[in-house]
């Protein structure tokens, strides 16, 4: 089988055009090298900005301040790497962490001004990140691919209840 340039990872090896999931893999990398060079001259690692993003969202949620605890839950990751990461932030003066007052043991975190403005450049970094892997797609192919990865992205239970 023949394959385009467009079909061979950097290793100069083809893949195969049915291989969904190589294809897949390969544009979400893609778009994480993108993002992260987006995010560079903003002085954040993507884990930094994914946690602060998470904290901001509990802010715009209405669930702020949010617990170290539901950091890690949510990053997927152990507490104490989580702690790592909210240790970065609070040096750069992007999140507050404060004693809850309901809960002596638990540890509350904020975004700062900092942080919010940080959080809106963020945005900007992705979307342009976004705009920059997505601009050989017409609107309607790009409208095609965000109703199919709406659905990929759908947990089965969810779909047997709809």
């Amino acid at each position: 089988m023949s394959s385009s340039h467009g079909d061979e990872p950097r290793d100069g090896r083809a893949v195969p055009e049915d291989d969904l999931a190589e294809l897949f893999l390969r544009t979400t990398k893609r778009l994480r090298r993108t993002q992260a060079s987006r995010l560079s001259p903003l002085g954040l690692t993507p884990a930094q900005a994914r946690a602060l993003r998470i904290v901001g969202r509990a802010a715009e949620h209405g669930d702020e301040p949010l617990r170290m605890f539901a950091l890690a839950e949510y990053l997927g990751i152990v507490p104490r790497s989580a702690t790592t990461v909210v240790d970065a932030l609070v040096s750069a003066g992007l999140v507050a962490r404060e004693p809850d007052p309901a809960n002596r043991r638990a540890t509350l975190v904020t975004p700062t001004a900092a942080g919010r403005r940080a959080l809106d450049g963020m945005s900007e970094a992705r979307r342009e990140a976004a705009e920059e892997i997505f601009s050989v797609l017409t609107p309607e192919k790009r409208a095609t691919l965000r109703g199919l990865l709406a659905e990929l992205g759908t947990d089965a239970a969810d779909r047997r209840s709809c």
